[in-house]
């Protein structure tokens, strides 16, 4: 007998708009949306679940984390990835992309060799792919990044990664400027992994070219990449205003209130539109957490940070080193303090994200065929309980 559920009384939160109506969810897809008033109605063999009003939303994708709940993904057990995963999904996110940061060789090859067991045994967020964030990484716009690992492609260490990872990477992060990196790029694409500018001082011919060779998507816009110089009077456009001028380029915002202010994230927005721009933690391991001190990357080569202000910092102040913000905080952000309406700030955390990532078909809006992966959240958006698959997280609704 097929397992059937009703959720009516919804407020669905769609790709475009805001309207009451219910979900039929059988065998963990959904497979009816009605839009409008609903009730139970005739519905009889389902089971019938209230949602009293609340919003109901895809669930959110997370493209861009190093941890959370006290845990990075790069301590390189499972533990880690299970504990963080854990907590992500209490914030709303179903689909998840741990992420790397720049490290030496044999780090690099146990986060991945981590992750395939994670991934089995791993309750929580799904994980479909992983994320390197380096080390192929200009030095000048290292931010939180340990420059001892940083270092220019080298293609007989990244083929190894590859073969290593046997299609477990599904983005990576890389300076486009440097020597080797265009090979790299068409690298990225014959394995279908997303090549993602980041850490850059790259200016727009540097954009430009990479753009040929497969890198469409930037990494935390805004942080770690060069903007508007000047040589000898002439302006020289960064890679910051090629994200802008480059019509077709994705971008991540950090929407945390403290890496850019709200007026650069509803520009942003007003500039790419919500189908090209996604919501991003880039969060660490004291996300989710009430700590003052912690530290970014592998506990025996992390970097020690401080918490103050909403955000992690490192030790001198000189520069954040990375969020501690989940993805419902993000939501927040973008609507109540931004202005973007509740859809727009939902599609940025969900089916946007799962279009970079290539899995808009399955995940990412409510719509009849893809997976029933819906959080409920209430009026200050706070997340009240989290489907995955069709499976609740808890036993919020009767």
């Amino acid at each position: 007998m097929a397992d059937k559920q009703l959720l009516y009384n919804c407020i669905l939160v769609l790709p475009d708009v805001t309207v009451p109506g219910s979900i039929l969810i059988v065998d963990g897809r959904i497979a009816a949306v009605q839009h409008g008033e609903s009730n139970a109605g005739n519905n009889i063999d389902a089971e019938l679940m209230d949602m009293e009003g609340k919003f109901v939303s895809p669930g959110f994708v997370e493209i861009h984390s190093h941890g959370a709940g006290g845990y990075d993904f790069m301590d390189n057990t499972p533990e880690a990835f299970t504990v963080a995963a854990e907590t992500h999904l209490k914030h709303g996110v179903t689909t998840l992309f741990p992420t790397a940061v720049s490290a030496d060789t044999e780090t690099l090859v146990k986060f991945l060799k981590t992750y395939k067991i994670a991934k089995i045994h791993s309750s929580g967020a799904k994980m479909p792919g992983v994320h390197l964030e380096g080390p192929y990484l200009n030095v000048e716009q290292k931010g939180a990044m340990d420059p001892r690992y940083i270092r220019n492609p080298d293609k007989a260490e990244y083929e190894m990664l590859l073969r290593v990872a046997d299609g477990d990477i599904a983005r990576w992060t890389v300076a486009p400027e440097l020597p080797g990196a265009l090979e790299f790029g068409d690298v990225l694409q014959s394995y279908g992994i997303l090549a993602s500018i980041g850490h850059t001082n790259a200016e727009y011919k540097d954009i430009e070219a990479a753009f040929r060779h497969g890198f469409t998507h930037f990494t935390h816009f805004y942080s770690c990449m060069s903007t508007i110089t000047r040589r000898k009077g002439f302006r020289i456009t960064g890679a910051l205003e090629s994200g802008y001028i480059l019509e077709d380029a994705t971008i991540e915002i950090i929407a945390d209130g403290c890496h850019l202010p709200v007026e650069l994230v509803k520009y942003a927005v007003r500039a790419k539109g919500e189908h090209r721009v996604c919501l991003t933690g880039d969060s660490m391991r004291c996300a989710g957490t009430d700590v003052t001190e912690s530290f970014l990357g592998p506990r025996d080569i992390g970097i020690p940070v401080v918490i103050e202000d909403g955000v992690a910092k490192l030790t001198d102040r000189s520069a954040f080193a990375g969020s501690i913000a989940m993805a419902d905080r993000l939501l927040r952000v973008a609507h109540f303090d931004a202005g973007i309406p509740l859809h727009s700030a939902v599609r940025m955390m969900s089916l946007t994200p799962a279009g970079i990532m290539g899995l808009d078909k399955e995940i990412g809006s409510i719509k009849p065929g893809k997976k029933a992966d819906l959080v409920v959240l209430d009026g200050n958006l706070a997340v009240q309980n989290v489907m995955l698959e069709g499976k609740w997280m808890s036993n919020a609704f009767n």
